[in-house]
């Protein structure tokens, strides 16, 4: 029986010729690259689940990497001679807009994705089908990004390679992602939210839903999770202590105002003239 790409890596030791290490990595990214192979999946019931040994790899294509020069154009980088730069042709069905823009090997980028510049996607990140990253937005390591998302300028998706059992950022299909946000620490965004411009959700973040009187939190055992077609917005809420109202001191907190209709999706949809 062929040998699978998490057997090879897993029989990698520090007795291993690197020639043989480098070979495996580069079949890895492959793998990565094609969407193959994924650092976190879905399953049937909707849960997602860090896939360890993925995470693993990437973090060996770091370990194993050597710092090696590269030049691109009048530019020149230095980083991992493992992990260099993705390239791509026109028949690979994407559009990457000339002004600086990278993206890492790798990467699962698919047909229809517009990056617009400067953007980066980082290593075992997942871009799906028809989804705009926007100017100075970021897809960091490991983020998993759904069909025709819209990542705005300046968004921030972070990356979650350490620890490698943490779930990465998960943004689902047909996500609206304002300009100006930050998702970090694993959260998830469920299907046809709305994350408002300027919304930072973190594990820490309480999310306040006005609509159903709920509040959303991450725990020991699941990630912050916003719900299915919520439309999230900056809000507050006012501080506890006598020094906090004296001078009536308030602290941020994203707020879910409604969830998504039809006037929602018309305010949010992207022309097909940008494609």
């Amino acid at each position: 029986m062929a040998t699978t790409i998490q057997e090879r890596l897993a029989a990698i030791t520090p007795a291993t010729d690197r020639k043989e290490v480098v070979k495996t990595i580069g079949l890895f990214l492959v793998e990565l690259e094609k969407g193959a192979i994924r650092s976190a999946v879905r399953d049937e019931g909707g849960v997602w689940h860090a896939q360890t040994w993925v995470k693993e790899g990437i973090l060996l294509a770091f370990r194993a990497g050597v710092s090696t020069e590269f030049a691109s154009g009048a530019l020149s980088f230095i980083d991992k001679d493992t992990i260099p730069t993705r390239r791509f042709r026109a028949q690979d069905g994407i559009r990457i807009v000339p002004g600086g823009s990278s993206v890492r090997r790798g990467t699962y980028i698919a047909k229809g994705v517009v990056m617009m510049p400067p953007a980066y996607v980082n290593i075992g990140a997942y871009v799906d089908e028809d989804t705009m990253i926007d100017s100075h937005a970021l897809v960091g390591s490991c983020a998993q990004i759904g069909k025709r998302v819209h990542l705005s300028a300046a968004a921030q998706i972070g990356g979650v390679l350490e620890p490698v059992g943490s779930l990465p950022v998960i943004v689902e299909d047909d996500v609206v992602v304002g300009g100006n946000c930050g998702i970090y620490e694993g959260t998830i965004v469920r299907s046809r939210a709305v994350i408002g411009a300027g919304v930072v959700l973190t594990g820490s973040t309480p999310i306040y839903d006005i609509v159903r009187g709920q509040i959303y939190r991450k725990t020991n055992d699941r990630p912050l999770e916003i719900p299915y077609g919520a439309v999230v917005i900056p809000g507050s809420r006012p501080m506890k202590g006598d020094f906090a109202e004296q001078y009536a001191l308030q602290i941020y907190t994203p707020v879910i105002v409604k969830y998504r209709d039809e006037k929602t999706d018309s305010a949010t949809a992207l022309e097909d003239a940008l494609r």
